[in-house]
Order: C-alpha cells, then sequence, then structure tokens
C-alpha cells in the first residue's frame, strides 16, 4: 500500500527558522521531521515552507512569497496528496500589507478553496485539508516591531500583536465555511522571546506530536 502522503504549506515556522541562531533547525528538530517520526510508517511527509510567505500578498520588498501564486503548480508537482496542512499568515500581519485578522483568515481561506479544486488529491479527488491558525506573535523588536523609529515605515509590525490574537477565532470561522479541518498552533505552541515571531525547538517538537494526533 501506498504510504499517506501530506504537504505542509507554510512560511519561516515550517522551514524550520531557528530564532537563536538564525540559521535553519536540523531535519528532525522542525516540525514537519517531528510529525513524520510521531506518525511513522505508512506516512510521507512534504516539507513546502518559505521564509516571508504570505497567504496572498505580494511583497515588493520581499519578491516571490505570494503562497496563492505558488501553490497551485506546488500540488500538481506533488499529487496525489492526502492531506495539504495550511499555515500561513503570520507576514501577513506587516503594516505594509494593511490587512485585519479577518481579512488574513479570508486569504487563508483562498489557499483552501484552491485547494479543494485542485483535483490533486487520490483519483483526481480533493486532498483533504487542515488549516492551522498561527500562533500569536510576541514583542517583534528584532523587525522593527512598535519601534517609534520605523512608524510609518514599510518595516513596522505595528499592531501586530493584537491582530495576531485574533487568528484562531478567524481561522476557526474561515475552516467552518469551507468544512475543513482546523487546528489552533497557539493551544500548543508559543513564539519565542527573542524575536516575537519564530518557534524554539521544543515549540516545534509540541507542534508537531499534536499535529499527528489531530491527523490520526
Amino acid at each position: 500500500m501506498n504510504p499517506k502522503t501530506i504537504l505542509c504549506y507554510g512560511d519561516s515556522n515550517t522551514w524550520g527558522w531557528n530564532p537563536a541562531r538564525m540559521e535553519r533547525f536540523g531535519p528532525h528538530e522542525r516540525w514537519p521531521g517531528v510529525l513524520a517520526a510521531a506518525l511513522g510508517d505508512g506516512y510521507r511527509i512534504i516539507e513546502e515552507g518559505l521564509n516571508g510567505r504570505t497567504t496572498v500578498f505580494d511583497d515588493a520588498l520581499d519578491p516571490d512569497r505570494n503562497g496563492r501564486t505558488y501553490l497551485p503548480p506546488c500540488l500538481k508537482s506533488h499529487m496525489p496528496l492526502d492531506v495539504v496542512v495550511i499555515m500561513l499568515g503570520t507576514n501577513d500581519l506587516k503594516t505594509r500589507f494593511g490587512a485585519s485578522a479577518y481579512e488574513i483568515a479570508d486569504g487563508a481561506g483562498r489557499l483552501v478553496e484552491i485547494v479543494q479544486r485542485s483535483g490533486s488529491g487520490p483519483e483526481g479527488g480533493a486532498p483533504q485539508i487542515v488549516l492551522v491558525a498561527p500562533p500569536p506573535i510576541g514583542e517583534t523588536s528584532r523587525f522593527g516591531g512598535d519601534d517609534p523609529a520605523y512608524a510609518g515605515s514599510e518595516l513596522s509590525w505595528a499592531g501586530a500583536i493584537e491582530r495576531s490574537k485574533q487568528f484562531a477565532a478567524q481561522y476557526a470561522r474561515v475552516a467552518e465555511a469551507y468544512g475543513c479541518g482546523f487546528f489552533d498552533a497557539g493551544s500548543v505552541v508559543a513564539t519565542s522571546a527573542l524575536d516575537g515571531i519564530h518557534w524554539e525547538a521544543d515549540g516545534h517538537r509540541a507542534f508537531g506530536e499534536a499535529l499527528a494526533e489531530k491527523l490520526r
């Protein structure tokens, strides 16, 4: 029997950015690797994380990061897929996008819709989908944050903390509307105090193990 194939589509927290070393965690430390180990034989995990990836926004300061643009060819290149896990939205909090939590969640919903219509699942059907709400972010001074020096700057994250606290409720709303699975990453992981955005190794481990239970 062929293994169940799970595509993990996300940003730097799926890629495995280490906030302490500012480099990539090892394959077995980042959450897709933890997920693979927890699920064991019979599953194949595909990592599709990209630093700076958004849901649907083009980023003039960081090109080629639009999650909507890359998703269709990504699905085609890896099909057939049994499950697609989508965890995006943190980068959409950047002030330059001017997006509310409601709008960011709707952007994630557009990605769910693309997967549902893709025919990239078994026998040309739709893969199952788990939409993950990213955890609330913390102090982002390393990246500009609410520093007055960045006020009005395209590098600002002003107001992002409060907007990110609305993710769980907004993503749950979108998952219900599209009839897909939902998981709140903030229920098991918190962002690192080092930069307020990325996860420590224990967060990757907790999330990967919890997601394995959800997928089972």
